[in-house]
Parts: C-alpha cells; sequence; structure tokens
C-alpha cells in the first residue's frame, strides 16, 4: 500500500511540475494550438470536411482595445477585478441550476483560457476541477493582459477560425489592430456559439446582441490594466 501511495504520489509531483512549467513558458511564448483545434481537426476529417484552419498569432498591442473591451464585457465584466473565479455569477448559476434554468456568465475569461489552452472542451467534473488547477495557475503567474492576449488568440470565433487576427481578416477582411466598437462587438456577440452565429453579416439576434454589448463598453468605459 505504501509502495501505491508513494507512486501516486510522485505522479502528483510530476503533474505538478510539468503544468507549472507550461504555465510559466506560456507566459511569455505564443500558444501554438489548442487541443481545441487538434479535436476540430479529426472532426472535420472524419466527417470528410474541408479544414479551413486560420490562427495568426498577434501582440496584444495589435488586437484593438475595442475587441478586448467587447469580450470583457460580454464575457465577464469582473474580469480585471476577480482572481479567475466569479463568485456570484457562481451562486447564480447554482440557483439557477436548481430551478431548471441556465445561466451563462458563470465561467470567467480566466477560466475559459484554462480550459481551452490546457484541456478538453467534454463537459466533466474532473475537467472541472483540471479547470480550477489551471485557472489558479494562470491567475498566480500570468497578468490580467496576458490572459486577455492568449484568450483572445486561442478561442475559436468560426468555423475554422481561431484568434481575433484570423477571426477579424475573415469577418471583416481588416487587421484585429483596427476593429471599430461594432465590429468588435459583433465577434463578443457570436461567442457564446461561434459555429452556429456569424459576425457578418449579423442576424436580428447578433445584431441586438451587439448593441448591448456597444452600450456595455460605454458604461465600462476606457480599458485599463494594472
Amino acid at each position: 500500500m505504501n509502495r501505491i501511495f508513494k507512486f501516486l504520489f510522485k505522479i502528483l509531483l510530476w503533474f505538478i511540475a510539468v503544468s507549472t512549467m507550461f504555465v510559466v513558458l506560456f507566459k511569455w511564448v505564443p500558444v501554438p494550438f489548442t487541443p481545441l483545434m487538434v479535436i476540430r481537426y479529426f472532426e472535420n476529417k472524419e466527417a470528410n470536411k474541408t479544414n479551413n484552419f486560420k490562427h495568426d498569432w498577434v501582440s496584444i498591442n495589435d488586437i484593438s482595445k475595442n475587441l478586448q473591451l467587447a469580450v470583457i464585457c460580454s464575457e465577464d465584466q469582473h474580469f480585471l477585478n476577480h482572481k479567475g473565479f466569479d463568485l456570484n455569477a457562481i451562486e447564480k448559476a447554482i440557483v439557477n441550476n436548481k430551478n431548471g434554468k441556465r445561466i451563462r456568465g458563470a465561467s470567467t475569461i480566466s477560466q475559459q483560457t484554462a480550459k481551452n489552452v490546457f484541456l478538453w472542451p467534454q463537459r466533466s467534473w474532473v475537467r472541472k476541477g483540471f479547470e480550477t488547477y489551471f485557472t489558479f495557475l494562470i491567475e498566480l503567474f500570468w497578468t490580467k493582459q496576458r490572459i486577455i492576449e492568449v484568450y483572445l488568440n486561442s478561442i475559436e470565433m468560426g468555423n475554422g477560425i481561431y484568434g481575433a487576427e484570423a477571426a477579424s481578416q475573415y469577418w471583416f477582411k481588416k487587421s484585429a489592430k483596427v476593429l471599430t466598437a461594432y465590429e468588435a462587438a459583433a465577434i463578443a456577440a457570436i461567442l457564446p456559439n461561434p459555429l452556429n452565429y456569424r459576425a457578418n453579416p449579423a442576424s436580428n439576434y447578433i445584431q441586438k446582441r451587439k448593441n448591448w454589448i456597444v452600450q456595455q463598453m460605454r458604461y465600462f468605459g476606457p480599458l485599463q490594466y494594472e
């Protein structure tokens, strides 16, 4: 029994060491690909669909402040203040789940970044546990600006479209650096379901979400990182 515990303890130490190493590495190094990118590639291949893969990593300085602000206002308005977890949103989600309702917004940008970069998309308590662990690590080692930089360079923003630059070129034929507030809001509006929603031309639903996001951006004010 002692041998088993020692073996498991060594595995745990190795996991902590390796995972911490990758988190520290990605504090400076661009994330080349994510598990979701690989999964989507093989899903399309199995379904005999064309893999229209586009992913162009760019610096946070080459991503419009409009887009940074738009995703914060649409996905996680307490992003700059929390430590990775929005406890109020989690409590509301628990209450709504008990009442048979669902609520968006319980998962923060930090949690989404941890999931996108290090984990698989399937929902389970095991994955949620790993997500909590990696969220803690990136909040510990990365700045908020780095988290939003990795998030905006890694998330799915269309069929085979990953990251702000690829999305901006795909939807608006321009660099992510020069996106207007409404263009940025259009991209942010499709994030809940980027495979089924279109940023341009926008449906009535996306147009309403876009207008709401722009309104929230005005209320939020200028984006400033510590």
